[in-house]
């Protein structure tokens, strides 16, 4: 097992942490807004240490152009979609928190 192979296998395992931070964070935070923001973040910033572990791992430039598309393109949805989960919870007037309980 060579330096590439464990330095891939360090940044999936860094990224997959991070997917289980985000998860934790959606069951545990009080309301939708801290939810959505350690869930977004979290799952930007593990698939981004996923990506990259591919990246070292399989190097062919194609692929690794493709990882890093849709990396991009997964940011951007992600981030979107967030933002339209938290303004309908704001229109709606239920956000979860601890005041509705």
């Amino acid at each position: 097992m060579g330096l590439a192979e464990i330095a891939a296998a360090v940044l999936i395992v860094a990224g997959c942490f991070f997917f289980l931070a985000g998860t934790v964070g959606l069951l545990r935070f009080p309301d939708v807004y801290s939810r959505l923001h350690a869930l977004t973040k979290a799952d930007n910033i593990g698939l981004g240490f996923i990506t990259a572990g591919v990246m070292i791992l399989f190097g062919n430039p194609f692929l690794v152009l493709k990882l890093l598309l849709i990396w991009v393109f997964m940011m951007y949805t992600a981030s979107l979609a967030s933002y339209l989960v938290a303004n309908a919870a704001y229109r709606s007037g239920k956000h979860g928190g601890k005041e509705e309980r």
